[in-house]
Parts: C-alpha cells; sequence; structure tokens
C-alpha cells in the first residue's frame, strides 16, 4: 500500500513537469531522439475590429391574415388544408349560398319597388310644376311634391347600396386566397357553421419573409434602416450566412425585457415561421489574436496548439478560443502571443521537442 502512494506521487510529479511545458516557460532545444516532421505554419495575427454582438431573433412572415367571410351558413367544401400553398384569389372554401342569395333577392327587390316610387314622385312633381304655373296648385302643394320626389331619389340610392352590399356578401360565400401564400391551419371543417368575423383559414405570405430581432437598448443606436447585416438560421445550417437587409426597426422598446425589435428582410429564402436564427451587429473595436482553425486540436476537453519555438521544435500549448472570426480563422482569448508560429497542418497534438522542419 505504501509502495502504491509513493508510485502515485511520483506520477503526479511527472504530469506536473509536462504541464509546465505548455507554458511560456519552455525549453529551448529539439529532443534529437524524435524523428522531424515537415509543417506548415502561421503566425498569430493580431488584428483590430470591431466586436460582434450576437443577437437573437425569429422568422416572420411579411403578411399573414386569419381570413373570414360575412357571408353566414355552413360551410359545403373545403379545398384549405395546412401546409398547402395558394395562389391568389385561389378557392380555400365554399359556404352554402342560399342564404346571401336570398339577402341579395330581398334587396334587388327593394330597390325595384323604390325605382318605382321614384318614377311616381317625378311625374307628380312634374305635374305640379306645371299647375303652379298655372297658379293651379299652391306653394305648399308644389313643395309636397318635391319634397316627395327627393324622398325617392334618396330612398333608391339607399337600395342600391343596399344590392350592392348584399351582392359583395354573396360573393364571399366563396371564401378566396387573398395573397399567394401557405396555409397556416384551417380553423373549420365542411358542416362547421361560418359566421361573420370568424376566422376560417390562416394564412402568411411566401415571399418576403423576415426575421424580427430582440436588440437591447444599448445596441439599437448601432443599427440603422437599410444596412446589410448576415442571418443565420439555428435549424438550417445548410443555408449558411444569409445577406438580410434592415427594413424596419420598431420605435417603442419591450419596458420589460429592454429590447427593441429590428425587421430584417431574408430576400427570397423559403423557410417555415417560427424558426430561430441569430445575426451580428458591429461593436466597439478591440484587438483581437487569431489563428486559422486548423491551428487548434480538441482532446479531453482541453483545446491545444501547436507552437514553433525559435530552435523549430515542436511545444505543445493550452490556449483559450473565443468565436469564429471568419470561415477558417478563430479568436484566441489566451495562451498565445502575437506573432508566435503555430503548426496548422498537423493530425494532433505531438510530442515536445520535435523537430519541425516547414514544408515548401
Amino acid at each position: 500500500m505504501k509502495a502504491r502512494r509513493i508510485f502515485s506521487t511520483v506520477t503526479l510529479a511527472v504530469a506536473a513537469l509536462g504541464l509546465t511545458a505548455c507554458g511560456h516557460d519552455e525549453p529551448k532545444t529539439a529532443n534529437a531522439d524524435l524523428q522531424p516532421l515537415g509543417v506548415v505554419v502561421a503566425e498569430v495575427e493580431r488584428i483590430t475590429e470591431a466586436k460582434p454582438i450576437e443577437v437573437r431573433g425569429v422568422v416572420q412572415p411579411a403578411r399573414q391574415a386569419a381570413v373570414s367571410s360575412r357571408a353566414m351558413g355552413p360551410v359545403v367544401k373545403l379545398n384549405a388544408r395546412a401546409g398547402s400553398t395558394v395562389a391568389k384569389n385561389q378557392v380555400l372554401l365554399e359556404i352554402q349560398p342560399e342564404a346571401a342569395a336570398g339577402q341579395l333577392g330581398q334587396a334587388r327587390g327593394a330597390l325595384a319597388q323604390a325605382e318605382a316610387a321614384l318614377a311616381l314622385a317625378e311625374r307628380n312633381f312634374t305635374r305640379f310644376e306645371a299647375l303652379h304655373a298655372d297658379n293651379a296648385a299652391s306653394e305648399l302643394e308644389l313643395d309636397m311634391a318635391r319634397m316627395q320626389y327627393d324622398q325617392a331619389k334618396g330612398a333608391v340610392e339607399q337600395a342600391e347600396g343596399a344590392v350592392r352590399a348584399a351582392s359583395t356578401v354573396a360573393d364571399e360565400s366563396t371564401v378566396r386566397a387573398p395573397f399567394a401564400a401557405r396555409i397556416v391551419e384551417t380553423m373549420v371543417d365542411v358542416g362547421d357553421l361560418a359566421a361573420p368575423g370568424r376566422p376560417l383559414v390562416r394564412i402568411e405570405s411566401l415571399e418576403g419573409q423576415q426575421m424580427w430581432l430582440s436588440v437591447r437598448e444599448g445596441d439599437i443606436g448601432r443599427v440603422g434602416v437599410g444596412d446589410p447585416i448576415e442571418v443565420r438560421l439555428d435549424a438550417r445550417e445548410d443555408l449558411g450566412a444569409i445577406a438580410g437587409e434592415i427594413r424596419e426597426i420598431v420605435p417603442s422598446g419591450d419596458p420589460a425585457t429592454h429590447t427593441f425589435t429590428v425587421k430584417i428582410g431574408l430576400g427570397q429564402v423559403d423557410v417555415p415561421s417560427g424558426f430561430s436564427g441569430r445575426a451580428t451587429i458591429s461593436g466597439d473595436s478591440i484587438d483581437r489574436l487569431i489563428v486559422p482553425l486548423g491551428a487548434v486540436h480538441r482532446r479531453g476537453g482541453l483545446e491545444l496548439v501547436i507552437v514553433r519555438a525559435a530552435d523549430g521544435s515542436a511545444r505543445t500549448r493550452a490556449v483559450t478560443t473565443g468565436s469564429i472570426v471568419s470561415d477558417d480563422r478563430i479568436e484566441i482569448l489566451s495562451g498565445l502571443d502575437a506573432g508566435e508560429s503555430v503548426v496548422v497542418n498537423a493530425p494532433g497534438p505531438v510530442a515536445d521537442g520535435t523537430p519541425l522542419e516547414l514544408s515548401p
């Protein structure tokens, strides 16, 4: 048991010596017993650029509508199905037309009666004008005839309006899509009663989708309408960076979250609404150290790079990485200094002291 404890103590001491080699205080000589390794190296760069600020958002349609009808009656035909797409004016569903047709017939009958009354009032008014000219009718009788004529004209206009209103309601017995759209939800089925104001089908536009970002009040001054911005969708990484443009900044903020809504146009990208995504806006300028992505190796929860020392030997260094700066570079938060050389084509960490020969 005592021997095991002594062995463990020796093992820990050796491990501690190995970790010391991962720091900046490194031996200056290469190990002659190790085979040289041909490598490609890159210099740790220091760049000055705006710190990216990541903001989150959700895809929203440019237009959406809960389609309803002013016609009342049971649904007799349903063409709409959730998930399907429809063109503008395509029929979504049909409502039994008898009730609306009956109302239209009543309105047309009332119009015919009003037109007949107008014709009689007009002849009567003409007659009293002639009698008044011959002093055979009093001024009061002429005024009464004129009033009846004006009332009859108003009744005709009222009846014509009722016919137009009833006609549009009758037309709405056939419910059509107001714009090219995707059907999100059908709220009725065949046999259900449609009534004025009751939503029947919920749709959203196919084009002009937007991402609504929530931007902190402290960062809202960094963006403006018309600014270009790149967006990435969490569920569609295959789309990569989507070029967008700020279309609108809602002028009032949310007092609970202290954020403002910024609407980003996504162009011709066709994805369902509700997808989450992210974008970056430019923050304050800062100095950053960057290396190629291929220089960083991940082993057992550690991030490691191979540094080519002054004598041309390998030194494994633990680092802390930050965000990806571009498609092939990553930020280094700690563990490296500007100007150091790191290996970018090693298959993984190599033994410290390995001679590194630069490949042509």
